[in-house]
Formats: C-alpha cells, sequence, structure tokens
C-alpha cells in the first residue's frame, strides 16, 4: 500500500470510529464531532476513559498499536458500565464493533468515577503481562534487539552460540513494513512453525534517522535478501514465496564493501578501490588447508594446538560414502558437513559434528591427508609441526554459483571483480554485459518492471541505456570464507534490508553441546557482555552488570518490603 492509500485507509478507520462512539462521546459530556476529528478524538477518548494521553502515540506505532487497540475498545466498554468477561471477549472477538453495540442498543450509562484498578489478581496479572508486552515490543522494535549467532561464518569474531544485543538506532530504526505481526517474534511462531505475520497490508519503506553510517569493516544484522523459499515452512513443492523484506531471515556479517566502492577478491582477500583491505584486529581470517601428515591422522596424532572447546575432533567422509542415507540421516540430525574441492575427501575439523556422529559413522580417525579450516597465522604454525609433510591453502575454481552467475567471467569464490557497489543517485550504463550485476536491484529491489528485449532495454515501458540507484547497497561476507554463504553468492544487499548493529555479546555457549547439562559447562564466561566492535582484545563488563543487576534486585525488594508495610 501507498503513503496515498494508508492515509484514505485511515480516514475510513475515523469514520468507523465516529459512528460507533459518537453517542457515548455525548454521554461523557463531549460534542459528538468531537469523535470525529482526527487524533482531536483519540486524545478526547483518552480524557474519557481516564487514561494518559501519551497513549495516543502508541496507536500510530506499527506492530505496538496492534496490541493497544484491544486494551482500549476493552476500556471503553467498561467506562460505560460493561465489566463482564463476556463483555471482554465479545469486543475483542468482534475487532471492536460491540462498541456499536454499546453505542446503540443499550442504555450505557458513563461512569466518571471509575477505578482503574483491575477488580481481581488475575486481571491485574494480565494487565501488567500486556503492557511488559508492549514496553518489550516497543525496545525490540525500535531500540535493541536480541539476536543469536546460528553460522560459523564470522567465526573468531563471533562464534556459534553467542547471543548478541542489536542496536536498531546506530543506522536508523527501520519501521515495520508489515503491521499485522506477532509481537517479538520473527516470521514464524514458536512449537507451530507458522508464519507469524499476514503478507498485506504493507507500510511503504520508513526508516528513522540513524546516529552514523555503515562504515567498512562494520559487522551487519540484516535480512538475508536471498529469502524467497516456500520451504522455511515445510512446503516442498518448489514453488517461491517473497516474504516481506522485513520478514526474511536475519543474517550477520561483515561489510566489506560499501555503497561506492570498487570491490576485488584475490585469493581471498578484498581489495577496496585497488588497496588491500585491513580488517579490525578482532576479525580472524579463515581458510581450507590441505594438511598431509607423516602417519594416519587421529585424535593422538592431530596437533594439539588446533584444538579446543569449539574444536573436538577431527572426522572425514569419503564421497563414496556422501548419497549413503545412514549418512545423510545422520547430517540432518546432528550436524552438517561442508564439501571441499572435487576430490574425494568430505571432511569437517571441529565445531560442526559432535563426537556420537563421528562414532555413529565409525570414522573415528583419518588417512594422512585432510582438509582443515584454519587461520594463515594457525597454517603458519602447522607448518612447524614435526609431522607435517606440506600445508596448502585451497584455491577454488571458477564456480557459476558466484555472483553474478555469468559463467564467461570465471569467477570463483577466492578470486572475482573488481565490481561496482551501486550509491544512491549514481548512474550507471546498461547493456548486456552490466546487466546481470543490476537486474536483481532494478526489479526486486526498486520495484521496476524490467524487460529485454534482444539488446534493448526496457524499464517500465521505456527504452534506457543508463539506470540511476535509489537507495544504497553493500556487500556483506564472512570472515570464514570458506565457509560462508554470503554476497559472493547472492549479490548486494540494500540499505532497506539492513536490521541493525550488534553492539555487545550478553551470553555465549557451546550450541552443538550434544546435551543441557554439557551446554551449561560450555558456558564462555570470557566473552559474556562484551563489546562486538573495537581493537585489541575483547573485554568483559560480566562483573559490572552482576552488580548493577544485585543493585537493582536488592531495591525493588527495599521496595515491596516497604509497600507491604
Amino acid at each position: 500500500m501507498t503513503f496515498i492509500q494508508w492515509f484514505l485507509f485511515f480516514l475510513v478507520i475515523q469514520i468507523i470510529h465516529f459512528f460507533g462512539t459518537w453517542k457515548l462521546y455525548k454521554k461523557a459530556g463531549r460534542k459528538s464531532w468531537e469523535a470525529l476529528v482526527p487524533i482531536y478524538n483519540a486524545i478526547i477518548l483518552m480524557h474519557i476513559i481516564k487514561r494518559p494521553k501519551w497513549w495516543v502515540l502508541l496507536l500510530f506505532i506499527p506492530v505496538v498499536n496492534l496490541l493497544m487497540f484491544p486494551i482500549l475498545w476493552i476500556e471503553t466498554i467498561r467506562t460505560f458500565g460493561f465489566y463482564k468477561k463476556i463483555d471482554s471477549l465479545l469486543v475483542i472477538g468482534t475487532l471492536g464493533f460491540y462498541i456499536y453495540y454499546v453505542n446503540y442498543a443499550t442504555d450505557a450509562t458513563y461512569n466518571s468515577e471509575r477505578s482503574l484498578k483491575p477488580r481481581s489478581e488475575f486481571g491485574e496479572w494480565v494487565s501488567s503481562i500486556t503492557f511488559a508486552i508492549i514496553a518489550a515490543t516497543l525496545v525490540h522494535t525500535y531500540f535493541m534487539q536480541p539476536f543469536t549467532i546460528p553460522t560459523s561464518s564470522l567465526e573468531k569474531s563471533l562464534l556459534v552460540g553467542d547471543y548478541l544485543f542489536v542496536s536498531k538506532f546506530h543506522y536508523g530504526a527501520r519501521v515495520p513494513s508489515t503491521v499485522i505481526a506477532a509481537p517479538m517474534v520473527h516470521d514464524s511462531l514458536p512449537f507451530t512453525g507458522s508464519k507469524s505475520y499476514l503478507q498485506s497490508p504493507q507500510l511503504p519503506y520508513t526508516r528513522l534517522p540513524g546516529l552514523q553510517k555503515i562504515k567498512n569493516n562494520d559487522i551487519v544484522c540484516f535480512n538475508w535478501p536471498a529469502d524467497s523459499l516456500a520451504t522455511m515452512w515445510g512446503d516442498t513443492s518448489g514453488k517461491f514465496t517473497y516474504k516481506p523484506f522485513d520478514k526474511k531471515t536475519n543474517y550477520v556479517k561483515r561489510s566489506v564493501g560499501i555503497a561506492g566502492d570498487s570491490l576485488e577478491m584475490r585469493n581471498g582477500y578484498i581489495y577496496i578501490n585497488g588497496k588491500k583491505n585491513t580488517l579490525p584486529y578482532r576479525a580472524k581470517l579463515q581458510f581450507y588447508y590441505t594438511f598431509e601428515c607423516k602417519e594416519p591422522i587421529s585424535q593422538s596424532s592431530f596437533p594439539k594446538f588446533l584444538l579446543s572447546k569449539e574444536r573436538t575432533g577431527v572426522y572425514r567422509i569419503l564421497s563414496e560414502y556422501w548419497n549413503n542415507k545412514k549418512v545423510q540421516e545422520a547430517i540432518k540430525e546432528n550436524g552438517s558437513l561442508t564439501k571441499i574441492g572435487e576430490d574425494s575427501l568430505y571432511t569437517e575439523v571441529a565445531g560442526g559434528i559432535n563426537p556420537q556422529f563421528a562414532q555413529r559413522l565409525k570414522m573415528s580417525n583419518v588417512e594422512n591427508k585432510i582438509n582443515i579450516n584454519m587461520t594463515s597465522e594457525e597454517a603458519a604454525r602447522l607448518k612447524k609441526y614435526p609431522l607435517t609433510i606440506s600445508v596448502k591453502k585451497i584455491n577454488h575454481d571458477a564456480d557459476e554459483a558466484i555472483f553474478p552467475h555469468v559463467k564467461e567471467l570465471g569467477w570463483s569464490q577466492d578470486n572475482f571483480g573488481p565490481i561496482y557497489i551501486p550509491k544512491k543517485g549514481a548512474t550507471v550504463t546498461l547493456n548486456s554485459k552490466s546487466l546481470p550485476f543490476y537486474e536483481q536491484i532494478i526489479k526486486n529491489y526498486e520495484h521496476n518492471d524490467l524487460m529485454v528485449n534482444g539488446d534493448d532495454i526496457f524499464i517500465n515501458g521505456q527504452k534506457v541505456s543508463s539506470y540511476t540507484f535509489q537507495q544504497d547497497y553493500y556487500y556483506l561476507i564472512g570472515d570464514n570464507r570458506h565457509n560462508s554463504l554470503d554476497a559472493r553468492y547472492w549479490g548486494y544487499v540494500p540499505f532497506d534490508h539492513v536490521l541493525g548493529k550488534p553492539v555487545m555479546i550478553w551470553f555465549s555457549w557451546d550450541a552443538n553441546a550434544p546435551s543441557f547439562s554439557e551446554k551449561i559447562k560450555s558456558i564462555r564466561w570470557n566473552r559474556m557482555f562484551t563489546t562486538v566492535h573495537g581493537d585489541g582484545e575483547p573485554v568483559s563488563y560480566r562483573y559490572f552488570v552482576f552488580i548493577l543487576i544485585g543493585i537493582y534486585s536488592l531495591w525493588s525488594y527495599t521496595k515491596g518490603k516497604k509497600r507491604k508495610k
């Protein structure tokens, strides 16, 4: 829906409100016309039901207003004497139209002295929970959202099992476009897995002013542009469904390239405008290396310095086993594997597969040559290991899956570019060679009608030879270069897909631990309440936070005791 359509819809709501409440306004000592004037009628209604006038602001905040409307419906009928539970159920079940019955078919009287205190402990509990949900939804939507790290694409900087606070206000809070949705959940409901929102109506994209712009190498939380599969909800029909952009899957990657940059990758390293990108100290690039050992590799012969809480073992699957039903079932049940190269080795070194999985496949030791995912520092150290024959970094062959999916370019996940990252207001030439880079932007991100007829390109029915971008774009990839699904495969991330900036790790544990007790033992205390960005070793503020929590708990307890006295 456009802003004009929403304005017309707003006027219709005002008319519905007027015809449903004008007699009630008169009974409360007001003028009937006051029920018709937009915004002013809401202020008068707050006066009638004895509620604070700032509640009016909540009626204009998407998602939050869905929680406020039922509260106002109930408060309205109770102000005119309808206190029974059945009345509350009817006004909610009829989406407020029960007020028409109260307005026209009853002899309702205005109770100006109505007590605002709930009439039962259950009512008080419901009231407290409702406003707690409203407050949490407001914070979650516009200020700070909790987020978890599900994959190892930013390993070393962010670990699987890290729980983050993502700031919405650094880059500007995005007003939800999906206006009818369950509060504080993303695209699916807990336990049921069904959609948590209605596809329409949709608000036009709007964002509040931000404190800063996205900079090179910022870690950014965003909605995955490529997320359009119906299989997100178990539909295996092969059809596609285009989710609203604010309900696409949440991802977190590093913004190595920002709007206006020319970006190139050489042997896995990023070059911006011809200069090699310098990453922050906390960012540790990882690549797959082929490690050849003098003897068969086992738990005893594998280099101990590569073992840690995140690295629990060495396992291998030969290609002849890859399509084995038992192997595939075990992968789905216990972890995930990464295919490396075109040879016979399928290996996973720590992190993705637990020992029970390896035991089930009877692969507790491997031969003398495996692929290991590690940093260049670890590779240099491994070369000095007494049992090492060689350590060679893997360079992938040309892959048509690499954006913009043009086979003739010969690009791979280690070598591609240069590629221009579109900037708002910039104009590029359009022809058969450049179109693959910008086709998704023109059609799906900036919502134009694009047609190609031979060498001629038509946008919205007009033949064109250039295009001007309507928003900024970013190039977001993982530090775990050979184990990250990122912009190398789907291309640019539009600014309207940017969710926020991760600012703090508030909790961390090994998410792949086999049991809850093992998860408890794996809590990474040194990562709790550490900042995400910044140079130098991470510093934990957990003791400071725990002290504040203790002070607040003591204050609340003391205040409660005084209230009882």
